[in-house]
């Protein structure tokens, strides 16, 4: 039998106080220990926060990765109403 962990969320207040706890001299495994986090979520937050301010990885991202998200987004609508253009001409083109 496995032991799974629920995932929880937290909230940006508290992942700021866990990052605050580290950048004062905390070490990461105490925290992780303590707090019963996983050291890879205390990472993201702590190079996210560090790095932006923000632990959201939104708000972490550069304009081209923006951009890309946005083209890729596009790209997939542009194919659906494709796909669904063809389908379309195939069933008048019966009539």
């Amino acid at each position: 039998m496995t032991n799974k962990r629920v995932k929880r969320e937290y909230t940006d207040e508290f992942k700021h106080q866990m990052v605050q706890l580290y950048n004062s001299g905390k070490t990461r495994p105490e925290i992780t220990r303590e707090y019963e986090l996983t050291p890879s979520a205390l990472n993201n937050w702590i190079n996210r926060i560090n790095a932006s301010g923000s632990p959201k990885e939104a708000d972490n991202r550069t304009e081209q990765e923006k951009e890309l998200i946005k083209i890729r987004k596009e790209n997939q609508q542009l194919r659906m109403e494709n796909d669904i253009l063809k389908q379309a001409a195939l069933i008048f083109g019966r009539k």
